[in-house]
């Protein structure tokens, strides 16, 4: 009872204690800006989640603008940046720059998460549906193919879509963005202008460059944080490191297939003639750079396993007289391997490019023609060494040949056999046939 009547008595005052606000001004004296161009890769996701720890360190800069140029990229990558950005103590901000770049697909869900998007003049954020990389191209806009799939869904690829809506959803949600065009914009690949995207609230403004940017930013509200105060602060820019770049570089899917191409070729030169060291070495380190970057990137087993099998195929064809045949079996495999490596779910942005493609195997084909011609010539040359190399010499009768005697060929003895009568010492004589370590000779 008397617990009661002093929490009652206590009440009065507790409801009279001060709440504690937020700060409605965010003041930023500090600028970091990241400037990402390419496809959302695990290095990406490395760089993106540097940036933003750099920023939420001891000492730190008060705003981070992530300068966004990206077709896409891999989901676990994505969500990797998501998470780092929704978890930063400072707001991480979005500029999709410079003019005419995009925020596609992952790109989407990357300014989704955003208290602040800035736009250059000339850029489009959109098309942010799941796909299945690697099909054939130019077949999925045809009508029978709609057909199927709307009569037919893939149970996981309607898995796929609903997550990602559900995730881009709870994220524009969380940061204020357009949620009905955010799924929209995953349901239904829709993808707009800058100019567009800033009237439907799915950016928050257009910007030339980054110093209109953060005057523009002066003023704006970034969700939690309240008001931002950019007075002209001090701008410091977060670059890549090199292995960063280098692993930005062999991660992508046509630099990956060019380097398991230049490995293949350094193998065919290196088998056909051993020793000469350098081609083995620069196509064995081609083929682990390449294997690295497919693995990264998620490849499909069955798309490399074909590839690989059309490498053997036209190792073949150096050792095998096939006619072309074993050559035209290894580009249908390097082909269609290529069409399936990345058939994996993505958000976009992952794949060999069929002019790419094209180029590899007939890069390769030459490659495999020329050796092969090689081979073949050098096996259709005379022999110009060893005992083989005899036949048609001429020489000196160091004896009587009656039949058989020696003779001098090429400054050695040889014992000889004579197939046109006795030939007496001293004569011309012209070799014939090597029989093991004996010739058959006629006189001159």
């Amino acid at each position: 009872m008397k617990k009661t009547i002093l929490l009652a008595s206590l009440l009065p005052l507790l409801a009279a204690a001060p709440v504690k606000k937020k700060p409605a001004v965010y003041e930023v004296k500090t600028v970091v800006v990241a400037p990402y161009s390419g496809v959302i890769t695990p290095a990406a996701a490395e760089f993106i989640s540097g940036a933003v720890a750099k920023v939420n360190a001891p000492g730190g800069a008060d705003l981070l603008v992530i300068a966004l140029d990206t077709p896409g990229g891999l989901d676990s990558s994505m969500r990797e940046i998501i998470k780092a950005m929704l978890a930063s103590k400072k707001p991480v901000a979005v500029y999709v720059s410079p003019q005419g770049a995009r925020a596609a697909s992952a790109g989407v869900f990357i300014s989704m998460a955003s208290p602040l998007v800035g736009m250059a003049p000339g850029t489009n954020i959109g098309a942010a549906h799941p796909v299945v990389m690697g099909g054939l191209p130019g077949t999925g806009g045809r009508e029978k193919d709609k057909e199927k799939s709307a009569a037919r869904k893939d149970p996981m690829d309607e898995k796929m879509l609903n997550d990602a809506a559900a995730y881009i959803k709870s994220i524009a949600q969380k940061t204020g963005r357009n949620v009905d065009w955010a799924i929209k914009a995953v349901r239904q690949s829709d993808s707009i202008p800058a100019e567009e995207a800033v009237k439907l609230g799915v950016a928050d403004f257009t910007a030339a460059g980054i110093d209109e940017f953060l005057l523009k930013a002066d003023g704006r509200k970034a969700g939690d944080y309240g008001a931002l105060k950019c007075s002209k602060p001090a701008v410091e820019y977060f670059r890549q490191t090199r292995r960063q770049k280098f692993l930005a570089t062999v991660t992508d899917p046509n630099i990956a297939m060019i380097l398991m191409s230049l490995g293949a070729a350094g193998l065919f030169i290196e088998l056909y003639n051993p020793g000469l060291i350098l081609p083995g070495v620069v196509g064995a380190v081609s083929l682990v750079l390449a294997f690295y970057s497919f693995q990264t990137l998620s490849a499909n087993f069955a798309g490399v396993a074909l590839i690989l099998l059309g490498f053997v195929f036209f190792i073949a064809e150096i050792k095998v007289v096939s006619y072309g045949l074993l050559t035209l079996a290894g580009a249908v495999a390097v082909l269609m391997g290529g069409l399936m490596l990345f058939n994996q779910p993505s958000l976009g942005g992952l794949s060999v490019s069929m002019s790419m493609l094209i180029t590899t195997i007939i890069g390769l084909i030459a490659v495999v023609a020329g050796v092969a011609y090689i081979a073949l010539r050098a096996q259709l040359n005379r022999v110009v060494t060893g005992i083989e190399s005899l036949k048609d010499k001429r020489g000196l009768a160091k004896t009587a040949l009656t039949p058989k005697g020696t003779v001098l060929v090429e400054g050695e003895l040889w014992e000889a056999e004579s197939v046109s009568g006795d030939i007496p010492a001293g004569a011309e004589v012209a070799v014939t046939a090597v029989e093991g370590f004996k010739v058959r000779v006629r006189a001159v």
